[in-house]
């Protein structure tokens, strides 16, 4: 039996190609996406490729953006347009595959090994891919190839993405393209990481392949390991469409506008969170026992912040229940300090309709309420209903309601 054939499909520049195709004027101009165009501290979220000659890079501030390229065409996201772009790019990878795996919103595995019989050998099929996403969205994607996913990864990382075709296969007979580069191209290296391997005298992704594993198992475990065999081309993980059917928590988080300082505003804020979380659960048939919150200081220079967690009596999915949980970690951990993001989130989660009964509080009476809400939220809207806190200058609800994923739909 012969190596499977794995593609990882990513769109090159994916919000900043969707905006020139919805406005013709931009083609030819250097473009940017950034968060909030209104804040020159807002940060960029995708660079086209001629904003990227000017040495625009993804994640600076649109302030260094500016002052790299004065003529810059700043455009704030459309989140809503782009995933349903990305939906469509689903759909057409499955007229080639039934296994088509989403690894975010620009980029996707596709397992063609059973497809090459319909639509000719890799190279062909990754072709007859890029041409039919440019037909049919006006993106331009670019294919790794590889026998697992990983190699399929870092062949479109780092050379499809350089390729003058946008296609590219790693295996055993060009592994050593690979070796070649700094440990810090490396998937699942991010700078801690890349700094420890290199305070251990790893500079390249082939000095990791070769190292011990037992070393790299002893100082971080099955982490070690892990990075060997990405090192190394290895990966048992096949392409499925089930990865994101067995939700392990459900959580909310957002960043603030502005440094909130009062407990009385934050409270706000997080009970909005916990109301959001509950109405997930309930919507995906959840229940959970345990509550995490997690909130970051607004000074980068000196982080601040805490990520706790605490088990409530019995699973529920009620936002009281979170709310109280959340709310003493909060009182608990928090330093007083400026925070600048806050969330929120439910794990151990367990099916609703199978569930204890605690004596000493009036369930009926929640499950009445949550049904309630829910309907006219159902029927409404998000902005349909808020408690009265909400709609104090802390409160944050209307505008979240606006957003998908933190950024206007």
């Amino acid at each position: 039996m012969g190596d499977k054939v794995i593609f990882l499909a990513d769109i090159q520049s994916f919000y900043a190609s969707v905006e020139k195709i919805r406005n013709s004027e931009y083609k030819d101009k250097p473009l940017v996406v950034a968060g909030d165009p209104e804040r020159r501290s807002g940060i960029i979220l995708a660079a086209c490729p001629l904003a990227k000659k000017y040495g625009i890079k993804t994640a600076e501030t649109l302030w260094e953006a500016q002052n790299k390229c004065p003529d810059l065409v700043v455009v704030r996201p459309h989140m809503q347009t782009y995933i349903d772009v990305s939906l469509a790019i689903s759909k057409i990878m499955e007229q080639f595959t039934d296994l088509v795996e989403p690894f975010s919103i620009d980029e996707q595995f596709m397992d063609v090994t059973g497809s090459q019989k319909l639509f000719g050998n890799e190279f062909e099929i990754a072709k007859k891919v890029q041409q039919k996403i440019m037909n049919d969205t006006g993106v331009y994607a670019r294919v790794g190839i590889g026998k697992n996913k990983i190699l399929a990864k870092m062949a479109c990382d780092n050379f499809a993405k350089k390729n003058e075709t946008g296609i590219f296969k790693l295996n055993e007979t060009n592994m050593e393209q690979l070796w070649k580069l700094p440990i810090g191209k490396m998937f699942g290296v991010g700078q801690k990481m890349e700094k420890h391997l290199q305070g251990m005298g790893i500079f390249t992704i082939g000095q990791l392949a070769k190292f011990p594993v037992g070393l790299l198992k002893k100082r971080w475990g099955i982490n070690g390991e892990v990075l060997w065999q990405t090192a190394n081309g290895i990966d048992y993980s096949p392409v499925t469409v089930k990865t994101h059917n067995q939700q392990k928590a459900i959580g909310h988080h957002m960043t603030l506008p502005r440094d909130y300082t009062n407990l009385d505003e934050i409270k706000i804020v997080l009970l909005e969170l916990c109301t959001e979380v509950a109405r997930r659960c309930r919507k995906k048939g959840y229940m959970g026992v345990t509550v995490s919150c997690g909130v970051r200081g607004a000074s980068f220079d000196f982080p601040t912040g805490f990520h706790r967690q605490t088990t409530l009596p019995v699973a529920s999915n009620y936002d009281l229940d979170i709310f109280n949980a959340a709310y003493q970690l909060l009182k608990q951990f928090w330093d007083k300090q400026p925070i600048r993001s806050l969330g929120v989130s439910l794990s151990n989660l367990q099916p609703s309709d199978n569930y204890q009964i605690d004596l000493f509080e009036n369930y009926l009476r929640k499950e009445k309420l949550n049904s309630v809400f829910d309907a006219i939220w159902d029927k409404y809207g998000r902005t349909a209903i808020y408690r009265a806190s909400s709609l104090t200058k802390a409160g944050q609800a209307s505008e979240r309601a606006r957003k998908i994923g933190g950024h206007y739909k």
